[in-house]
């Protein structure tokens, strides 16, 4: 194993030799980001046909070698694995004395802030945990995309501004995330964007049993709508039957998803459920109509029996308002979730 010492960080050049550990479908693309900000990939390892063949297409010309080699000829590293598996990697990568003095060693894990690299910190890298809050394809098409995505940046202050600096050459902007706060902001990009997929997927089955035939050029324009209302207003953007306590019209869902769906009622119950508490709090939901409602939701008395101001189990949308379940579009779908390197995360985590 190669030990000699790198350059210090004050005199390394300021493009670097950059390796990726885990060719899944982050790591080609913001190595191929990096290259385009002039450093030089120079190694890459993966196990899998599809990580072999997504290397092949992103970073073409650079070799294939075991992490460790990897790690031998790298000045910035990239550690792109699952997050369960990045723990023992860095574990086993800092016994094993292939990290080296002075290396910049970046792992793109959500979960994890820049501690799960004290390990590799106690060998001498120089940590940093960079996690941009994208979907990725596997494609070139993910290096355009970084352009304006945001980063969940953790390093030591010291080393603030080099991470910093990383992601505003690959296009991104950096957002400061405390150590303990990682899980947290985690688990929100995940409820905003995995949970949108299965969202997104079930309305469209159920507008396919409906006799829609193109149900994604029907939910396109709405669910972009819903999204940017969102985004601009928060709760004020929330409409639909739960809203305004529609409790017959909700009661006549939940019979129709049994009846064809049944798979799809337990997500629609838990979300109608969340929407009417958030409706509730923030003076949407009109606290006389909550009852009748909350009663559907909670299975508490048969179906259809509510009231809330509609004409019974098949009570319709206010006027105006025919299609009012607002809700964001679905990134595109993962690749090969039994791919060792490309496992299915949460929003902006495909790693």
């Amino acid at each position: 194993m190669n030990t000699t010492p790198l350059p210090d960080p004050k005199d390394r050049p300021a493009r670097l030799t950059v390796g990726v550990v885990g060719a899944g479908r982050v790591g080609p693309a913001l190595a191929a980001s990096l290259q385009l900000a002039g450093h030089r990939s120079v190694a890459v390892s993966g196990v899998s046909d599809a990580s072999r063949r997504r290397a092949a297409a992103l970073l073409p010309d650079v070799p294939l070698m075991a992490p460790a080699e990897v790690l031998q000829r790298s000045e910035l590293v990239l550690l792109t694995v699952p997050d369960d598996a990045l723990p023992g990697l860095v574990a086993g990568l800092a016994e094993t004395g292939a990290v080296r003095p002075g290396q910049l060693l970046v792992h793109t894990s959500g979960r994890y802030g820049a501690r799960v690299l004290d390990p590799a910190l106690r060998a001498g890298a120089l940590p940093l945990a960079l996690h941009p809050a994208m979907t990725f394809t596997g494609t070139p098409v993910d290096v355009q995309r970084l352009a304006g995505c945001s980063f969940g940046v953790t390093a030591p202050e010291e080393l603030r501004l080099a991470a910093e600096a990383l992601v505003i050459e690959m296009g991104g902007e950096p957002e400061w995330i405390a150590e303990d706060r990682r899980p947290l902001y985690h688990a929100a990009l995940a409820l905003g964007a995995n949970h949108l997929v299965t969202l997104v997927a079930q309305s469209m089955e159920l507008l396919r049993t409906a006799g829609v035939a193109a149900p994604d050029r029907m939910l396109g324009p709405l669910l972009g709508a819903a999204l940017d209302n969102a985004l601009r207003s928060g709760d004020a953007a929330l409409t639909g039957p739960v809203a305004r306590g529609d409790a017959g019209t909700v009661a006549a869902h939940i019979e129709e998803l049994r009846e064809h769906a049944p798979q799809a009622v337990a997500g629609y119950v838990a979300m109608a459920r969340a929407t009417a508490d958030r409706a509730l709090a923030h003076g949407l939901l009109k606290a006389e109509l909550a009852e009748d409602l909350l009663g559907v939701l909670a299975e508490g008395r048969p179906i259809g029996t509510g009231t809330g101001g509609s004409s019974g189990p098949g009570g319709g949308s206010a006027p105006g308002d025919p299609a009012d379940p607002h809700g964001p579009p679905g990134p595109t779908a993962p690749e090969d979730p039994t791919d060792p390197d490309d496992p299915r995360g949460p929003e902006g985590d495909d790693r």
